[in-house]
C-alpha cells in the first residue's frame, strides 16, 4: 500500500542572506552599482507551429529588423541560399546555422538570440516543428513566457498544420502546459498570391483556431492575432499600411509584443534555476533560466537533488557579465565547489533555506490528451516518459486516485470493485512514480516546476500539473 503523499502547507521561506566568509565581501544590493543592469522585462518568446510554417524566416526578419544582422550578412545568406536553389530560405539561415538545417530547410536544434526595443528585451526560442523533434520543441518551450503560435495562410498549409497530426494543434497544447500563457498567433504568408491579404481567409483562420485554443485553455484575452509577411517582414515592425491591408486595425508585432502586460515575478522568493546545460570553462558554468527569486555574486546556493553547497563565483545575463539577476532571465553561472561531472541537466539550483522538493512519486491532476491505438486505456501499470522543466525520465502510473468530470470540475464517484481507467479527453487525479528521483515543486507554489507532459512513443498523451508530492527521504548529506 502506497504511503499517503504530504503536502507542505507553509510557503516556504526566504533565502538567507550571504554571510562573509573566508574574506568575502558581499556585493551591496545596489543597482547603480551595476553599470549592466538592465531594468527593462526580458521576455523568452518560443516560436511553434507545423513545419515550413516560416517560424525561422520570421526569426531571422526579427533580427534584421531589430538591426542585430547587417545588410553584408543578408547578402551573403541570400548568395549561399541561391547556391542551392532555395532563394526563399535566406532569411532562415541567419536562425538556422548548421549545415543539417539548411539543407533539409528543417529546424532540429532549439536556435537562440536576442533582441530589444526600446521598452523590452527579448530572447527568440526557434523550436523545431517537425513531429520527431518535439522533445527538442519541449525543451524550448520549458523556458518561454509568450507563445508565438506561426499559422501559414497559404490555401492547404493552414488545413494540413491543423489537421490531426498536425503539429499545430500539438504544439498549442503543449506550450499552454509548459507554462506559456500569452500566445500571440502570426498568420504568416498573407502575401501569398493564393491569399493575397485576403479578410475571407484571415477570418477563416481566426473562426477555426479560437474554439481549439479555448480548448487548451487560453483564454480569449490571453490570444493575440497578427497577420504578416515574414519573408518580406511586412507589419513586423511597422504596421502594415492600408494599401497592403485595407482592414487590418491592430498593431505590428512588435508594437504587441511591447505593448504585453508585465508579468509577475517575485525578486524575494526562494531562488529556483532547473540545469539545463553546463560545461568547463575556468570552473563549472551552469546555464539555465531563472524562474524565481534572485542571484547574487557570491551567494551560496545548494544544488538538488545530490544536495551540494556551492558558491556563485560569477554571473552572465546571456553573455554580459553582472553582479545580480531577477527572475526570468537567462543566466550562466560559474559555480564553486562542484565539478560538472556531478551536475546533469533537471538538477536544480536553489537557495539553502528553502531547497527544491525532491520526490519519487507525485499526485497530480492529468489532461488525457489522445492516447495510442494500441493503448486506448490509460490505467494504473501505464508506463510514459515525464518531461518536468527540463527533466525527462521514465515513469509508471500507480493508481488513478479519481476521475474529474469535465463539466463541473467535481470528483466522480466511482461504483464498488469497479477498476478505474481512463480513455482520450479524460480528466483525473493520478499518482505517478518516476524510475529516478526528480526535482519538483507544486504547481501552485511554483508553477514553472510543477507542470509536465507525459510522451509515450514519441506522442504527447497528457498534460498535468502537481498537486501533491511525497518527500524523498533517502539523500545523503554531501
Amino acid at each position: 500500500m502506497v504511503a499517503e503523499l504530504k503536502v507542505e502547507d507553509k510557503p516556504a521561506p526566504p533565502p538567507a542572506p550571504v554571510e562573509e566568509e573566508d574574506g568575502d565581501t558581499p556585493v551591496a544590493d545596489d543597482n547603480a552599482d551595476d553599470a549592466n543592469f538592465d531594468p527593462r522585462e526580458h521576455l523568452n518568446l518560443v516560436f511553434i507551429g507545423h513545419v515550413d510554417a516560416g517560424k525561422s524566416t520570421i526569426g531571422g526578419q526579427i533580427l534584421f529588423q531589430a538591426g542585430m544582422v547587417d545588410d553584408r550578412t543578408i547578402q551573403k545568406y541570400e548568395a549561399e541560399a541561391k547556391d542551392k536553389n532555395r532563394e526563399s530560405w535566406y532569411m532562415a539561415y541567419i536562425m538556422d546555422t548548421n549545415e543539417e538545417e539548411r539543407a533539409k530547410g528543417k529546424t532540429v536544434e532549439v536556435g537562440r538570440a536576442h533582441f530589444e526595443t526600446e521598452k523590452k528585451r527579448y530572447t527568440v526560442l526557434d523550436a523545431p516543428g517537425h513531429k520527431n523533434y518535439v522533445p527538442n520543441m519541449i525543451a524550448g518551450a520549458a523556458q518561454a513566457d509568450v507563445g508565438v503560435l506561426v499559422i501559414a495562410a497559404r490555401k492547404g498549409e493552414f488545413e494540413t498544420g491543423f489537421e490531426r497530426g498536425g503539429q499545430t494543434r500539438e504544439h498549442a497544447q503543449l506550450a499552454k502546459t509548459l507554462g506559456v500563457t500569452k500566445l500571440i498567433v502570426l498568420v504568416n504568408k498573407m502575401d501569398d498570391p493564393t491569399v493575397k491579404w485576403d479578410k475571407e481567409r484571415w477570418d477563416e483562420i481566426n473562426t477555426k483556431l479560437s474554439p481549439f485554443l479555448k480548448t487548451c485553455g487560453y483564454q480569449p484575452k490571453d490570444v493575440q492575432y497578427v497577420p504578416i509577411s515574414g519573408l518580406y517582414g511586412t507589419n513586423m515592425k511597422t504596421t502594415v499600411g492600408k494599401d497592403v491591408c485595407p482592414w487590418y486595425e491592430g498593431k505590428s508585432f512588435f508594437e504587441t509584443l511591447d505593448n504585453l502586460e508585465p508579468l509577475e515575478r517575485n525578486p524575494d522568493a526562494p531562488f529556483r534555476m532547473p540545469v539545463l546545460d553546463k560545461h568547463k570553462d575556468m570552473g563549472t558554468i551552469v546555464m539555465g533560466k531563472t524562474e524565481a527569486g534572485t542571484v547574487r555574486r557570491g551567494d551560496k546556493l545548494i544544488v538538488m537533488p545530490n544536495n551540494i553547497k556551492v558558491k556563485v563565483a560569477t554571473v552572465y545575463r546571456d553573455d554580459v557579465e553582472v553582479s545580480k539577476v531577477l527572475p526570468g532571465e537567462n543566466v550562466r553561472l560559474r559555480l564553486s565547489g562542484i565539478e560538472e561531472e556531478q551536475l546533469m541537466s533537471g538538477f536544480v539550483l536553489c537557495a539553502p533555506s528553502a531547497p527544491v522538493h525532491v520526490t519519487q512519486e507525485i499526485e497530480c491532476q492529468l489532461a488525457i490528451l489522445e492516447l495510442l491505438e494500441h493503448k486506448s486505456l490509460f490505467t494504473a501499470g501505464y508506463k510514459a516518459v515525464i518531461h518536468i522543466h527540463a527533466v525527462t525520465e521514465e515513469c509508471e502510473v500507480i493508481k488513478i486516485v479519481h476521475q474529474i468530470d469535465g463539466k463541473t470540475r467535481k470528483p466522480m464517484e466511482k461504483k464498488k470493485g469497479q477498476a478505474l481507467f481512463l480513455k482520450s479527453g479524460s480528466l483525473a487525479v493520478v499518482r505517478i512514480r518516476t524510475q529516478g528521483i526528480i526535482c519538483c515543486e507544486k504547481f501552485a507554489d511554483v508553477p514553472q516546476l510543477g507542470r509536465f507532459t507525459l510522451r509515450d512513443e514519441g506522442k504527447t498523451v497528457a498534460i498535468g500539473k502537481v498537486l501533491k508530492l511525497k518527500p524523498y527521504s533517502n539523500l545523503n548529506d554531501q
